[in-house]
C-alpha cells in the first residue's frame, strides 16, 4: 500500500520537480518507508511513497522501470493473484524482484489495458511509455483505492490524495454543484471533486494522457447486472448458491493473506468481519484480531460478540476500549488529515481502530462490502416494506404531518423512533429512485441549497445530471437488487471505502476487503433478491453460508450502527468552534459562501430541545470550514 503522484507539463519550459517533491512528502503517511521522485522527461515526473508489504527489499522500490528503460510504473495497492499471473503469462521474463509491482509492470508491457481484466486486487497505478510519450493510469473495479486528476491548459497532475495535487500551482476554485451534493450527503459523490478542474478517476476506469497532453478515460469493467432486471428464484438452487458463495469467500480471504509483514483482521462482532476473520483463522495460526469497545456507550459496545468469535477460533484478540474523551481528542488529527470535505462521523472510530491496530500489524482484513452486496442496511428492510401495498403503510403515510411536529433526535429512544417514522413516511410519498436518494441523504436538496449565500452558483440541471446514475440504476418497476447495485456505485466507493482508506492510510495501515473480490461481487448480482433479503433478515445467504461455523449469538443480535456523540460534543468541547470561530456570524459573512441567517437558525436548532439531525448538518459544515480555512486562508 502506497501513495502515488505524477505530472504532465503541457509546456516544456515549466519545471515542477520541487512541487513533486512536496507532493510525495504530503503522502508520507501512505508510504512512510520510502519517498522517491523521478523526472522521466522534460514534461513528466513520477513520485512514490512506499509502505512495504510484498518484497520489502530495495529492488522492489518505485518508481520502477523495466530492463529496457522504456516503461516506468508507480503503483498503489496489491495484486493478490500476481504469482498465478506470473506463472501463466510471464514465464519467459527475467525478474529482479519478487514483488507484485514488477509482475504488474511486465503484464502491462505485454497486454496494455487488456491486463486489467486479469487483475485480482485493489489498485491505482500509472505507467509511462517513453517511446510513445504517454501515461496510462488505472483504478480498481470497486474503487477501493483512490486517484484524483487535475487538468488545465498548462498541466495535468494526478495523485492518490488531493493534498498532493494541492502542492502544485493549481487554480483553487470551489465547485458549488459538488458543495450542494456534499451538504446533502456529508461526503462528495461521483467523479467531481470539491474543486473545479479536479476529478476522481472512477472505479473500473483507465485513462491515457497522450504526448500532446490530451486526457481520455474509458471503462474497462462493468458488474454483470442490468438495472430493472428480474432474477427469478427458480433459476437458482439456494443450497448450491450458498456453497458457491462460501467457496468464493474462502478463496478471496486466502488470496488476501499474502504478506511479508505482520497481518491481522478487524473483528467487530458483526457477521461480515466475523466471517472474514473465521476464514483467515483457518489459514493463519493465532491470527491477530482487533476490535474497538466504547466504554461510555454500552449500547453500542459490541466487543462481547467479537470476544465470542475470537474465543471460538482461538485468535490472538485485542480489544481497544476507548472513552468519549479519547475519541474527542483525535478529532483535530482527523480534520488535519482530510484534504477534501468528508463528514461521516464514524470515521473517528475507524481512525482510532486503525491507529491502535497499526501498533501491532501493518496489514488488516476488513468486512466492508457485505451490507451493500447482500442487503444488510436498515434502509434495505425499509425499502422492502415500502413496496408492500398494505394498511400499515397507508397509516404511516398519512401520519407525516404529525411526525413533523414530534420531537426528534438520534440520541433518545422515542426521538429516534419519531425521526425514523418521519423519514419513512416521507419516502412513501416518493418514486422509487427519489426515495432511494432521500434515504441516502441527511438533507434534502432544498435544505442544502438554503444554507448557501449565492444559490444561483448552483446549476440545478447539473445537479440532476450528477444524480442520473440513480435513475439509471434504480428503476421504478425494478427490484431491490437495483438498490444494492446503486449502493455499490455511490455509497460504497464514496463513503465507506473512502472512510477506510483515509483513516487507515492516516495511520500507515493497509486494509484489505475480501468481500469485494470481483468474483464475489459478480456472483452476488446474479442472485435473486429473496436469497439476500426477506422480512426477517438481511444478508440471508451470507449468514446461512457460515451459520454452522459462527457463534449462534451473532445471528440473534440487533443490528445498529455506532453513533459518535456529536451532539454532546457540540454542546461542550466543540461549542466555541461553532459559536466563536468556524460558524460564527463574523466568519460566515466574511467568507460569503453560506447564508449567515440560515446558519444562525441552524445553531439555535442544534442547541434546542428538538435538534433532529441538526448535529449532522453542523458537523458537515464544520468539516468543510476547517478544510476551507486550511487550504484557502
Amino acid at each position: 500500500m502506497c501513495g502515488i503522484a505524477g505530472y504532465f507539463s503541457k509546456e516544456t519550459n515549466h519545471h515542477y520537480e520541487s512541487f513533486l517533491n512536496d507532493a510525495v512528502k504530503s503522502l508520507s503517511k501512505r508510504g512512510p518507508d520510502l519517498q522517491q521522485t523521478e523526472v522521466l522527461s522534460p514534461q513528466i515526473g513520477f513520485a512514490h511513497a512506499r509502505l512495504s508489504i510484498i518484497d520489502t527489499s530495495t529492488v522492489a522500490s518505485q518508481p520502477m522501470s523495466d530492463a529496457s528503460g522504456r516503461f516506468t510504473i508507480i503503483f498503489n495497492g496489491e495484486i493478490f493473484n500476481y504469482r498465478e499471473l506470473k506463472e501463466k503469462f510471464l514465464r519467459d521474463v527475467k525478474f529482479n524482484s519478487t514483488s507484485d509491482t514488477e509482475v504488474l509492470l511486465q503484464l502491462f508491457i505485454q497486454q496494455r489495458e487488456k491486463c486489467l481484466r486479469h487483475l485480482n486486487g485493489f489498485f491505482a497505478f500509472a505507467v509511462y511509455d517513453n517511446e510513445k510519450e504517454e501515461i496510462f493510469i488505472a483504478r480498481d473495479r470497486s474503487g477501493i483505492k483512490p486517484l484524483h486528476i487535475y487538468s488545465d491548459e498548462k498541466m495535468i497532475v494526478f495523485a492518490s490524495e488531493l493534498k498532493a495535487i494541492l502542492k502544485f500551482p493549481i487554480k483553487k476554485e470551489i465547485d458549488y454543484n459538488t458543495l450542494a451534493l456534499y451538504l446533502q450527503l456529508n461526503y462528495v459523490p461521483g467523479e467531481h471533486s470539491i474543486l473545479k478542474n479536479i476529478q476522481r478517476l472512477m472505479p473500473a476506469h483507465f485513462a491515457v494522457i497522450d504526448a500532446n497532453g490530451n486526457l481520455k478515460t474509458e471503462k474497462y469493467y462493468s458488474v454483470p447486472y442490468e438495472g430493472g432486471k428480474k432474477i427469478a428464484d427458480k433459476e437458482f438452487n439456494y443450497e448450491s448458491s450458498k456453497a458457491t458463495l462460501r467457496k468464493l469467500i474462502e478463496e478471496s480471504v486466502q488470496r488476501r493473506l499474502v504478506s511479508d509483514v505482520p497481518l491481522g483482521s478487524f473483528l467487530s462482532g458483526g457477521i461480515d468481519s466475523s466471517i472474514v476473520s473465521y476464514c483467515a483463522a483457518k489459514n493463519v495460526k493465532q491470527l491477530n484480531t482487533f476490535s474497538i469497545g466504547f466504554s461510555d456507550e454500552p449500547y453500542f459496545d459490541e466487543t462481547k460478540y467479537a470476544n465470542l468469535v475470537a474465543q471460538k477460533f482461538e485468535t490472538n484478540h485485542t480489544v481497544f476500549s476507548i472513552s468519549n474523551d479519547e475519541m474527542f481528542s483525535h478529532i483535530f488529527n482527523i480534520l488535519d488529515y482530510i484534504d477534501e470535505p468528508f463528514a461521516d462521523s464514524s470515521a473517528i472510530a475507524v481512525y482510532i481502530l486503525s491507529k491502535k491496530t497499526r501498533e501491532k500489524v501493518t496489514v488488516s482484513l476488513s468486512g466492508d462490502g457485505g451490507d451493500e452486496l447482500f442487503g444488510g442496511y436498515n434502509k434495505h428492510q425499509a425499502e422492502l416494506r415500502a413496496r408492500q401495498n398494505n394498511l400499515l403503510n397507508m397509516v404511516i403515510g398519512t401520519g407525516l404531518p404529525v411526525f413533523k411536529m414530534l420531537p426528534k433526535s438520534r440520541h433518545s429512544k422515542f426521538g429516534n423512533l419519531f425521526r425514523q417514522l418521519q423519514r419513512y413516511s416521507e419516502g412513501l410519498q416518493l418514486s422509487v429512485p427519489e426515495r432511494y436518494w432521500r434515504w441516502c441523504v441527511f438533507n434534502s436538496e432544498e435544505s442544502a441549497l438554503s444554507l448557501l449565500q449565492n444559490k444561483n452558483a448552483v446549476d440545478k440541471n447539473e445537479l440532476e445530471k450528477r444524480k442520473q446514475f440513480v435513475r439509471d440504476a434504480v428503476k421504478e418497476d425494478g427490484e431491490l437488487n437495483d438498490i444494492f447495485f446503486a449502493d455499490t456505485q455511490m455509497v460504497l466507493p464514496n463513503d465507506m471505502l473512502t472512510k477506510v482508506d483515509l483513516m487507515s492510510m492516516a495511520n500507515s495501515l493497509e486494509v484489505r476487503v475480501p468481500l469485494l473480490d470481483y468474483t464475489i461481487v459478480d456472483f452476488a448480482f446474479s442472485l435473486p433478491v429473496s436469497f439476500k433479503l426477506d422480512k426477517n433478515s438481511g444478508k440471508k445467504i451470507l449468514k446461512d453460508a457460515f451459520r454452522n461455523d459462527l457463534p449462534d449469538e451473532l445471528f440473534h443480535r440487533p443490528k445498529h450502527g455506532f453513533e459518535v456523540p456529536l451532539l454532546k460534543w457540540m454542546k461542550t468541547g466543540l461549542r466555541s468552534l461553532i459559536e466563536e470561530e468556524l460558524l460564527s456570524k463574523k466568519f460566515i459573512e466574511a467568507q460569503n459562501i453560506f447564508d449567515a441567517a440560515v446558519i444562525e437558525n441552524l445553531k439555535q436548532k442544534l442547541f434546542s430541545n428538538n435538534p433532529e439531525d441538526a448535529h449532522a448538518t453542523v458537523w458537515g459544515l464544520l468539516v468543510f470550514q476547517y478544510w476551507y480555512k486550511k487550504y484557502f486562508l
